[in-house]
């Protein structure tokens, strides 16, 4: 691993570390109970994509968020900003993490491709 890419690998360790932390200080307590799931920064570490679990949530639900997500980037880029002491804090994106939901319907289509082909041998 060569160093930009270590450095991408502690940024992204450290927002997963602070991003639960300024949304647990939001006065909006639903933001409370967002499970940050990973963080991955771009090469330049200029924007990084936040994934939050969806399990939990209805669709209804998680257009709500989408909304508080483009609100509360701003506030939480500060956070990080002022707690780390960068020049510049990453821009973040806040996505619902579906590769959960992908793989599951992935192991769905093996399984009945699997029963397709029992029934034709």
């Amino acid at each position: 691993m060569n160093p930009a890419e270590i450095k991408v690998k502690r940024t992204e360790s450290i927002l997963q570390e602070l991003i639960p932390e300024a949304l647990s200080s939001l006065n909006d307590a639903r933001m409370h109970e967002l499970d940050v799931v990973e963080v991955k920064c771009s090469r330049g570490r200029s924007d990084a994509k936040v994934y939050i679990d969806p399990n939990v949530f209805t669709e209804e639900e998680k257009a709500f968020y989408v909304k508080q997500f483009k609100k509360v980037a701003p506030i939480i880029e500060e956070y990080c900003l002022k707690d780390q002491g960068w020049f510049k804090s990453p821009k973040l994106t806040f996505v619902f993490d579906d590769q959960l939901e992908k793989s599951q319907s992935i192991e769905d289509l093996f399984k009945r491709i699997e029963k397709e082909g029992k029934h034709e041998s």
